[in-house]
């Protein structure tokens, strides 16, 4: 039992940066599964993308100030 125990362990382990990338994607408005399986490809390099993206949620901008003009 204890090797079953060790198994999961090691498999929920290696799909730790998968899981975060998706995660990560779905809280940003994109798919979590693409990201998922980009992240199996280049998983460190796909974080990082996700980081420079931008929000693709409408409507989840900041609001400015009442003294800032917009554009």
């Amino acid at each position: 039992m204890p090797e079953v125990v060790l198994v999961i362990f090691i498999i929920a382990l290696i799909c730790s940066p998968q899981i975060l990338a998706g995660l990560l994607a779905r809280s940003m408005g994109r798919s979590f599964w693409f990201w998922f399986w980009i992240s199996f490809l280049i998983p460190i390099i796909s974080l990082v993308i996700l980081l420079c993206k931008k929000d693709d949620r409408p409507g989840q901008s900041y609001k400015l100030a009442d003294h800032v003009k917009g554009e």
